[in-house]
């Protein structure tokens, strides 16, 4: 069964998700971000984690692809998760 996910796109550039990320639904989640990424094309795409209450491994990897045209903004519960897997060396990431 997967865990409820949601996305919505603020124009071309932002990619937001509401739910949890985790082994269940991680290739749903990889799958909006490459289409995201196609759609933004050289801009830098936003990825809105502001909804999102829970992620993973799985979801956290999914976000490694594409951490040199990606920005991350994350609720305070999500951003030290983002950090200690190392994401905010690679990528920038705002609450």
């Amino acid at each position: 069964m997967s865990t409820p996910l949601t996305f919505t796109t603020g124009g071309t550039d932002v990619l937001a998700a509401a739910g949890e990320i985790d082994m269940s639904n991680a290739a749903t989640f990889a799958a909006a971000l490459r289409e995201a990424r196609q759609t933004a094309g050289t801009a830098v795409l936003t990825v809105d984690l502001t909804g999102v209450d829970y992620i993973d491994s799985a979801g956290l990897a999914a976000l490694f692809p594409h951490v040199e045209h990606v920005r991350v903004v994350a609720n305070p519960l999500l951003a030290p998760v983002l950090t200690i897997a190392g994401l905010d060396e690679l990528t920038t990431i705002r609450e």
